[in-house]
């Protein structure tokens, strides 16, 4: 069978044009997952979740976790939380 695109004069393959739309099966995707998320998931309350674990995770530190917290903030490697310092 001959190939659709000829070779380029220098005998290499031509490249192809291949492009997928994915649009429908993202759509089915996100229809999926609110579907099995239910009717009673709220993203807020689901966000202020999060932020009370993560000020309970950060809360109660020593002397050196305080210092090692505050070096990976200065790293940028955690955001800061409470001014810049865990909680006590």
């Amino acid at each position: 069978m001959a190939p659709h695109n000829p070779p380029h004069p220098d005998g290499t393959p031509a490249l192809v044009d291949f492009s997928v739309d994915l649009t429908a099966q993202e759509v089915q995707r996100q229809a999926q997952v609110l579907a099995a998320l239910g009717p009673d998931w709220d993203p807020m309350e689901v966000m202020r979740g999060e932020e009370a674990a993560y000020d309970l995770l950060y809360s109660g530190l020593d002397e050196e976790q305080r210092r090692l917290y505050d070096d990976l903030v200065a790293a940028g490697v955690l955001p800061p939380r409470g001014g810049g310092h865990a909680a006590p």
